[in-house]
């Protein structure tokens, strides 16, 4: 049985006091829900500061980028290691990445590399854009990625990495994948080449988290889903009672 798993991914959000305020409003709640793995990434200059807050507690903290190299010229960036002080997970791939900042599947394999030499644990991203997904290409696109960021793995890795399907047209739009076909494209496009890569009980291993416009009100939905393992939240983690919902929704 896959332990669900739920991180808020606060962006661009929240100044080291607004972040304690959150880490206030939310941390008993959360920590009462022991069958869920609660997770805040919030932004580089909060990091510190949350950690501090949930030390020594079951909720975890995530950044939300890292560079694949130890050190080096690379202004404005910040390494596995230096995240490694300060927290446990990483989010890696996200399509505002990808579409903004250039990220392309070759960095993504490396940051994954970089985030598990480190003892980070990667979540990983991947999901189509509107375009690809109105032409028939999402198992093309989502598998190509899946395959990139696994590549060079061993099956101890691969079995610890989190997956989130974010299909990019639902993020920060208010659309929404239907629970069913979200499930579809995580059992097929996904598991399926985790299998192939490594064996079907190491796919089964792999907790995969839906993202994109989740909220209290269809959180259920999607956890009610054997193959959705919990959440990548966007907006809805910037307000506690959202997020505390969304948690409680993947308690069962």
């Amino acid at each position: 049985m896959r332990k669900p798993i739920v991180a808020g991914n606060w962006k661009m959000h929240k100044t080291r006091e607004q972040a304690r305020q959150l880490v206030y409003e939310t941390r008993t709640d959360l920590l009462a829900i022991e069958a869920v793995e609660s997770v805040f990434c919030p932004p580089f200059t909060a990091l510190e500061a949350v950690a501090e807050l949930v030390a020594g507690t079951p909720i975890g903290v995530g950044a939300q980028n890292l560079h694949w190299e130890e050190q080096g010229a690379f202004t404005g960036e910040i390494s596995a290691e230096m995240l490694a002080d300060v927290c446990a997970y990483v989010i890696i791939g996200h399509s505002e990445r990808r579409a903004m900042f250039g990220e392309t599947d070759e960095t993504v394999r490396k940051k994954m590399r970089a985030a598990l030499a480190a003892g980070l644990i990667p979540i990983v991203c991947v999901g189509e854009t509107y375009d690809e997904n109105q032409g028939g290409k999402t198992g093309e696109v989502v598998t190509r990625q899946v395959r990139a960021a696994f590549d060079g793995l061993s099956a101890a890795e691969a079995s610890g990495v989190v997956v989130a399907y974010e299909p990019v047209w639902a993020i920060g739009t208010g659309l929404a994948a239907e629970p069913e076909g979200a499930n579809a494209i995580i059992r097929d496009t996904i598991r399926a080449p985790i299998a192939g890569m490594f064996s079907s009980e190491q796919a089964d291993r792999v907790r995969v988290q839906y993202g994109g416009s989740v909220k209290p009100v269809n959180a259920g939905d999607f956890f009610s889903q054997p193959d959705i393992d919990g959440a990548l939240v966007g907006g809805a983690s910037l307000k506690a009672a959202d997020f505390i919902a969304i948690v409680r929704a993947a308690a069962g």
